[in-house]
């Protein structure tokens, strides 16, 4: 299965632990998977997204950036708030 959601994040870096939190909840309630990205290991992604990680996109699309809003994150995968 493809994953849907990929979380753009770097080491050390408290949101993108807290963003993972909440994709890993997310994706395992709803059954979908989640790809990490470090952009670290990229330098056009470094460039791109720079201090805005974490970063999410839900199938190829930018969806939030610094924080991962969980009733936002369900909405965007078709499950609407609190399923």
């Amino acid at each position: 299965m493809t994953a849907r959601v990929t979380l753009y994040s770097r080491p050390g870096c408290h949101l993108c632990d807290t963003a993972r939190e909440v994709v890993e909840r997310v994706c395992a309630d709803l059954g979908e998977e989640y790809d990490e990205v470090s952009i670290d290991d990229d330098p056009g992604l470094r460039e791109r997204f720079g201090e805005e990680v974490p970063v999410t996109f839900v199938d190829g699309r930018q969806h939030d950036f610094w924080r991962v809003d969980e009733g936002r994150l369900r909405a965007a995968l078709g499950a609407g708030p609190g399923r």
